[in-house]
């Protein structure tokens, strides 16, 4: 499939595959949403995110009611809608399961040390939501809150959540922190984690200003 962000069921489904086959959304986990001047438009409820074709994506309104679409959507709906009605400048979600990242909502393990420099600029921390039933009211309105000030949340013991101004930015987001957690646990294993000092994530933050 050729990407195209223009079209945004096309850019739902390649997106999608990508966080499928990079295995950061395993088996029906995971759900991925698009806001557009119609409502938004979500990821089926049951969908593996691989498989998904245009029927498998379902437009909804800002209540979580269906618009357009023969299928259930995710039951994440309320989250994506939460998220979308604080902060206008997101314009796409996804929410997923990888195993490394999720591996540290699992432990109530913030994720936090500066030990890489793409990660020390762009967050400080990434905040820990405490747990709340999946799919649950009280689960999306905590995550609306945080993303008052945040752009992507750890949820404890379930996953993660990040919005950007498209999937694109997104996923690339997404990736940037497996990373991290990937060379994390990786260092731990060699010896420990190692932060960058204050003065060099300085440095890093005053080299992207210029």
């Amino acid at each position: 499939m050729e990407f195209n962000d223009k079209e945004p069921k096309n850019s739902i489904l390649y997106w999608s595959k990508r966080l499928y086959q990079k295995g950061m959304s395993p088996a029906t986990s995971g759900n991925i949403s698009i806001k557009t001047q119609d409502g938004i438009l979500i990821s089926a409820s049951g969908t593996c995110l691989n498989d998904m074709d245009e029927n498998d994506i379902v437009l909804i309104d800002y209540n979580g009611n269906v618009k357009e679409g023969s299928k259930k959507p995710s039951s994440e709906k309320i989250m994506h809608s939460e998220i979308y009605t604080r902060r206008d400048d997101i314009n796409a979600i996804i929410h997923c399961h990888c195993p490394v990242i999720t591996a540290f909502a699992v432990a109530s393990v913030p994720i936090k040390k500066p030990i890489l420099p793409d990660f020390a600029l762009l967050y400080d921390e990434i905040p820990l939501v405490p747990y709340f039933c999946p799919s649950s009211i009280e689960l999306a309105l905590k995550v609306g809150e945080i993303f008052e000030k945040n752009d992507v949340a750890l949820l404890k013991n379930h996953g993660i959540v990040l919005g950007d101004t498209s999937l694109q930015n997104a996923f690339y987001k997404l990736e940037l922190i497996r990373t991290y957690a990937e060379a994390y646990f990786g260092a731990e294993v060699l010896g420990g984690a190692k932060a960058l000092s204050k003065k060099a994530v300085n440095e890093i933050k005053k080299l992207y200003r210029k």
